[in-house]
């Protein structure tokens, strides 16, 4: 059985949670505070901090694990990303007080004291652009630091920029971009049973994940659209590899059209068969799309 480590709290964990169920791979804990759980009879989950995943993984004490790529890329542990599972999506940032004068990456002096909880991807940034920092390590709550006068910058995780605003910062360039990933060690999955097999489990995972992930950006639509409207049809609902159309039983004027069709565009998609004079229009949520 593959152990997979999860992140133990915060929004990672909630959506990695998420992700799981939907994919038939229920959480199955003893109790809120297990360090262990099956994932649907299937595998094996381990409860630790995200910022401990990318080392559980390379060590060989996970087969797999699930965390942020901006932990993956701090870490520097021989491990690799093989799904991007598009949650927890964020950026690592270089932010300054607005009164500072600092708008744009050109403007941070020479020397500057930069506080972050991610020293090596800030020197390794700084460096690449041959500009002299001086990195102060903090361990949370970066955006306070320049109110202190313990650094003049700072280098920390950004979603909408609200808590920067909040703070007087302004974010002048971007790091990192960041997702959650699905990562194995380098060297591959640790030597415990049949190696094949173990490779097929982890593959089965992967397409499991990414079917529904796949599925949350589309729509089922099916709808009676009148025979001779076909053509129109098509490039309304080009659907995967095109629509499927079939007859009705009373064999009249309308066959029944179904396809994928994207989310984003539904509302859209909807009023251009009404136009077409289609008619039981129904739109219905994926749960996995394979292709």
């Amino acid at each position: 059985m593959l152990r997979i480590a999860l992140p133990n709290k915060g929004r990672l964990a909630e959506e990695a949670r998420e992700l799981f169920n939907d994919a038939g791979l229920e959480i199955r804990a003893k109790g809120e505070r297990a360090l262990t759980a099956s994932l649907g009879g299937e595998f094996e989950a381990l409860f630790v901090r995200a910022q401990d995943i990318p080392e559980f993984v390379a060590d060989g004490a996970a087969d797999a694990g699930v965390t942020g790529w901006d932990l993956i890329a701090e870490s520097a542990r021989s491990i690799r990303a093989i799904a991007d599972l598009e949650f927890g999506r964020c950026r690592l940032a270089v932010a300054a007080r607005e009164e500072s004068g600092v708008e744009a990456l050109d403007d941070v002096p020479p020397g500057a004291r930069i506080a972050t909880s991610f020293p090596r991807l800030t020197e390794r940034f700084f460096a690449e652009r041959e500009m002299p920092i001086e990195v102060v390590a903090v361990s949370g709550a970066a955006e306070i630091a320049p109110h202190l006068g313990i650094a003049d910058i700072i280098v920390d995780l950004v979603s909408t920029g609200s808590t920067l605003r909040v703070n007087g910062l302004r974010e002048v360039a971007t790091v990192l971009e960041s997702t959650a990933r699905l990562v194995v060690a380098d060297d591959g999955l640790p030597q415990r049973g049949e190696a094949k097999d173990r490779t097929r489990e982890l593959d089965d995972l992967v397409a499991a994940l990414q079917s529904v992930l796949r599925a949350r950006g589309q729509r089922y639509v099916m709808a009676n659209v009148p025979r001779d409207q076909l053509d129109a049809v098509r490039r309304i609902l080009p659907g995967i590899t095109g629509p499927t159309v079939i007859d009705l039983l009373n064999g009249g004027a309308h066959v029944a059209v179904h396809a994928v069709t994207p989310a984003a565009g539904i509302y859209r998609t909807i009023a251009q068969l009404k136009g077409l004079g289609a008619e039981g229009i129904l739109v219905t949520r994926i749960e996995r799309l394979m292709p």
